[in-house]
C-alpha cells in the first residue's frame, strides 16, 4: 500500500490546477479517495470531525448487502435447474447465477458511475460516492431476464433525472434505485409487474446446455396470491415452480422465485444486523415498517374477502421485497425521514401503504416500491410538522415556567 501511495502522490501534480491532466482532476480525486482516507482538513467556519466518511458509510451499506447478493445469485441457478429438471451442484448452481447476475453489476455501475464522472467533471466537483451503494442495489432488485440495455436506460435516467438534477449526492428526493426499478415498471409493465417467475432458462456460456425450454413463465408467490380465486379463502397454499407446496421456512430460507436479492430472509436479516451494529441504519425506521405492515396485514384479515385479505401476517411480511425494502430502502438517510419520531412515522406509512398496494390492486402484488417511493415524497413534510410540534411544545413549557415564577 505504501508504494501505491507513493505513486499517487507521484501522479497527482499532473491531475492538479495547471498540470497536463486537470481535466480529469476529480477522476483522479475519486480514484485516490478510494483508496485511501483523505488528509485534508477543514480551514475555516464550524465542522464536526468523525472517525468515518460517507464513502466509508457507503462501504458498510455494500458488506450488508453481500449476504443477499451472494444467495441472490445461488438461488437464481437453483431456480433455474429446478424448473429444467436438472439436478446440479451446488458450485455449478452459484457458477450459474453468478455468470446471470454479475452483467447486470457491471452495467449497473459503468452507467451510474459514468455518469457520475461526466457530472463531477463538468461542474469541476469532486466525485460523490452515493452510487456505490445504489449501484449495487439496482441489479438486486431487477428480474434477472432484464436484457442489460434496458437496465442501462433506466440507470440513466435514474442517475440524470432523479439525482443530478436534484444536485447530486445528499440532495435527492426519491431513492435512485427504486426509481430506477419504477422506470422499468412504467415502460416495461408487462415484464415488471411482479406476477412472474424471475427465472433465466437461457443457456450462459455452456451451463444451460442441454435446456428443454428455451423460457419458464408461472406465477410467483405474491403472484399466485394476488390471481387466486376467492373459492380457495381458508385452503390456499403457494407452491414452487413445480407445483410443490412451500412452506414458511422455504420462504424465510429464500429458496424461491422473486427478484434476485429479495428472496432470503435470513440473508437479508444479516445485512440488518451489520446496518444496526456500526449504527448506520435506525432500527425505528425498520421496526415501523413491520409494525406498519403487521397492522394493515390485521386488518385486511378481519374483512377477509380474497385469498390476498386471508394470508397470515407473516407470510405477507416474508415474501416479496418487504424485508428487502424495510431493511436497505426505507432506511435510506437521504429520503427517509431524519427526526427521531419522524422515522417511526414514516416507516408506519411505508408498511401499511406496502401492504394496502398488495391487497387492494392485483395487477402489482408487490407494492414496497411504490409506498417507499411514496412515501419519500411525503418525508420532508413529516419532518416539518415533527419540528414543529416541538417548537410548540417547547413554546408551551416556556410560558407555564414563565407562569409559574410571576405567581
Amino acid at each position: 500500500m505504501k508504494s501505491l501511495r507513493n505513486f499517487l502522490n507521484r501522479i497527482k501534480p499532473a491531475f492538479e490546477e495547471g498540470g497536463k491532466l486537470s481535466a480529469l482532476r476529480s477522476v483522479f480525486e475519486g480514484i485516490e479517495t478510494f483508496l485511501f482516507v483523505p488528509n485534508e482538513t477543514s480551514k475555516s467556519g464550524v465542522h464536526i470531525h468523525d472517525s468515518i466518511d460517507s464513502k466509508r458509510t457507503m462501504t458498510v451499506v455494500i458488506l450488508s448487502l453481500v449476504p443477499a447478493l451472494l444467495f441472490g445469485m445461488y438461488n437464481t441457478g437453483y431456480q433455474h435447474y429446478l424448473a429444467i429438471g436438472i439436478a446440479e451442484t451446488h458450485v455449478m448452481t452459484f457458477l450459474y447465477g453468478l455468470l446471470a447476475v454479475l452483467p447486470k453489476i457491471v452495467v449497473s455501475y459503468a452507467v451510474g458511475l459514468g455518469i457520475e464522472f461526466i457530472v463531477a467533471q463538468i461542474r469541476k466537483e469532486e466525485i460523490q460516492e452515493g452510487f456505490l451503494v445504489s449501484g449495487i442495489l439496482i441489479p438486486m432488485i431487477v428480474p434477472i431476464d432484464t436484457p442489460l440495455w434496458m437496465i442501462a436506460v433506466a440507470t440513466a435516467f435514474a442517475v440524470i433525472f432523479a439525482k443530478e438534477v436534484f444536485g447530486g449526492t445528499g440532495y435527492n428526493i426519491f431513492n435512485v434505485a427504486l426509481v430506477t426499478r419504477a422506470f422499468l415498471f412504467f415502460a416495461y409493465p408487462a415484464a415488471m409487474s411482479g406476477d412472474k417467475v424471475f427465472v433465466r432458462t437461457a443457456d450462459i456460456f455452456g451451463l444451460g446446455a442441454g435446456t428443454p425450454v428455451d423460457g419458464f413463465t408461472g406465477a410467483t408467490p405474491l403472484g399466485q396470491i394476488a390471481t387466486a380465486s376467492k373459492e380457495l379463502i381458508g385452503s390456499f397454499q403457494v407452491t414452487d415452480a413445480l407445483n410443490r407446496p412451500l412452506s414458511t421456512m422455504d420462504m424465510i430460507v429464500g429458496l424461491i422465485p422473486g427478484s434476485i436479492g429479495e428472496t432470503s430472509v435470513i440473508a437479508i436479516l444479516i445485512g440488518a444486523a451489520i446496518l444496526l451494529f456500526t449504527g448506520v441504519a435506525s432500527w425505528k425506521t425498520m421496526f415501523s415498517v413491520f409494525a406498519g405492515g403487521a397492522a394493515a396485514v390485521f386488518g385486511f384479515n378481519l374483512i377477509g374477502t380474497t385469498v390476498a385479505m386471508t394470508v397470515s401476517p407473516l407470510e405477507h411480511l416474508i415474501l416479496g421485497g418487504f424485508v428487502f425494502g424495510a431493511v436497505f430502502m426505507a432506511t435510506d438517510p437521504v429520503t427517509s425521514a431524519r427526526t427521531e419520531t419522524g422515522k417511526y412515522i414514516f416507516g408506519l406509512l411505508v408498511g401499511a401503504m406496502a401492504i394496502v398496494i398488495r391487497v387492494l390492486n392485483p395487477g402489482y402484488p408487490e407494492g414496497m416500491m411504490l409506498a417507499i417511493l411514496l412515501m419519500n415524497t411525503f418525508a420532508p413534510l413529516i419532518d416539518h410538522f415533527v419540528v414543529e410540534s416541538n417548537v410548540k411544545r417547547r413554546l408551551k413549557r416556556v410560558v407555564a415556567n414563565n407562569n409559574r415564577l410571576k405567581a
